[in-house]
């Protein structure tokens, strides 16, 4: 049995440590909206935050997580997340919406540390980010309009 901290909460996760993050949040804790995409790390789909930094959940094993703070899509909050969430409402990215949970991650990720991105800055922030529709420039829209609704 593992414990860890996942959405401000304490959970205990029965899970061989070297069983991936993702599974572990989407199997065994019933949390779906972090989706499995490629299993290698190069799509983006899997995106959750470690200690409020984007990471891979397909390729972070449970067993290393320790005490970081995992927040997955359901426990986003705050005011850099309720900006990205209105932008993405507001100038309709979804298509499809099954990346969308890991490009939102990335996008909260971004301008929480970057509040004022450049398109180069959000292009270095969302590369790896795999869009198949095609919503890029709807995405990278919703990213300055987020700036600007927090500036």
């Amino acid at each position: 049995m593992l414990t860890i901290h996942l959405n401000g909460a304490t959970r205990e996760v029965d899970a061989d440590p070297d069983m991936p993050l993702l599974w572990a949040i989407r199997d065994r804790l019933d949390l779906t909206g972090t989706k499995y995409g490629c299993g290698i790390a190069q799509c983006g789909a899997c995106t959750v935050h470690m200690d409020g930094q984007p990471v891979r959940a397909c390729q972070t094993r449970i067993g290393d997580v320790g005490e970081a703070k995992i927040t997955t899509i359901e426990g986003i909050n705050g005011k850099v997340a309720e900006a990205v969430q209105g932008a993405w409402r507001k100038l309709d990215v979804v298509q499809c919406g099954y990346c969308q949970s890991g490009q939102i991650m990335s996008a909260i990720g971004l301008l929480t540390e970057n509040p004022k991105p450049t398109d180069a800055d959000i292009d270095g922030a969302m590369d790896g980010n795999v869009c198949r529709c095609g919503t890029y420039q709807r995405i990278r829209a919703a990213i300055h309009e987020a700036a600007r609704s927090l500036a």
